[in-house]
């Protein structure tokens, strides 16, 4: 047997009393995290989003249902409401969920569909030559999560990170086409006019010459008014997908499509843009082929199959109405 003392190692009796302090420690620290101001908030917020009443609830109804005092949930209530993780109506004094929750969702998914459409851009890169796009709604205009670049050394530009205006892109008509009519001329009232780029580019595309169009020439342009953007989308819902002729850059075509989640509703785009020599009369091939890209991309998000079906009941979007 080794003898404990002679090789420096601490007698076991003396080791088995620091081990438990160590675990009382470990428990003691769990339990204050446990109850921590932080974990009670949480708490807060779970109860409201799971509040079976629209209306959202009050401060007894969530003192009753945590078992807290309502000074307590009054206080805690403000500071959530600071920091916009609640939102508070001024009318009934009910609270709901903020938005600053809804925002991080948001970014939560897009991370999930940015992994889940890398591997599916690539492949519609290697199948097109061209470059190919994943893009989202974000305040109203498109912003573009990832791009996959064509192999060709002519070729359309990586759009990542940047945000340009829904009216002017095939993406942000796509994106747009499961609106009701009631939450498109919302929409446009506000976006109807943005200017091509909306997002500050960065200097190194800048520095390579990249430019847009600051207005689509006349023969050109898809959306005019109100009641073009509405016979648009009657077109994106009947064909499955958006052209592009020209009407950002001199000499780019392209076409999107739409990406559905299990509700049926969309939440992205895939697009391919590419030079207009390359493509010529292969537009509507290209729109075909993207739209069938976007509806595996949908059907592995666990979009009902009959998501591509044209003639879609287009869908009210209060959230997007910013």
């Amino acid at each position: 047997m080794i003898d404990e003392k002679r090789h420096g190692a601490r007698p076991r009796s003396e080791q088995n009393s620091q081990a438990r302090a160590e675990s009382s420690l470990d428990t003691s620290v769990t339990q204050r995290r446990n109850a921590s101001g932080l974990a009670r908030d949480i708490e807060i917020v779970e109860l409201l989003a799971t509040a079976h009443s629209g209306d959202g609830m009050g401060v007894s109804q969530l003192a009753a249902a945590s078992g807290r005092d309502k000074g307590v949930i009054s206080r805690a209530l403000a500071t959530l409401l600071d920091a916009g993780m609640v939102s508070r109506d001024s009318a009934t004094l009910r609270y709901r969920i903020g938005p600053r929750v809804f925002a991080l969702a948001a970014r939560s998914v897009e991370t999930a569909l940015v992994t889940a459409a890398r591997p599916i851009l690539r492949r519609l890169t290697q199948a097109t030559q061209e470059t190919s796009h994943l893009c989202v709604l974000r305040e109203g205009n498109v912003l573009t999560l990832a791009s996959e670049l064509s192999p060709h050394e002519v070729r359309t530009t990586g759009w990542q990170g940047v945000t340009t205006a829904a009216w002017r892109t095939p993406s942000g008509r796509a994106l747009l086409s499961d609106w009701d009519d009631e939450s498109l001329r919302a929409w446009y009232e506000i976006h109807g006019r943005d200017k091509a780029i909306v997002s500050q580019l960065d200097p190194q595309m800048t520095a390579s010459g990249f430019s847009v169009l600051a207005t689509p020439p006349r023969d050109k342009t898809v959306v005019r008014d109100f009641h073009s953007l509405l016979a648009e989308m009657a077109h994106i819902r009947q064909a499955g997908y958006a052209i592009l002729d020209e009407e950002l850059e001199t000499g780019v075509v392209g076409a999107s499509a739409p990406v559905r989640d299990f509700t049926g509703s969309i939440i992205a785009a895939i697009n391919v843009s590419a030079p207009k020599a390359r493509m010529t009369n292969r537009l509507e091939e290209l729109g075909a082929c993207v739209a069938g890209v976007a509806l595996g991309l949908s059907l592995r998000l666990g979009a009902p199959a009959a998501a591509d079906v044209s003639g879609q009941q287009p869908r009210h979007h209060e959230n997007e109405r910013r």
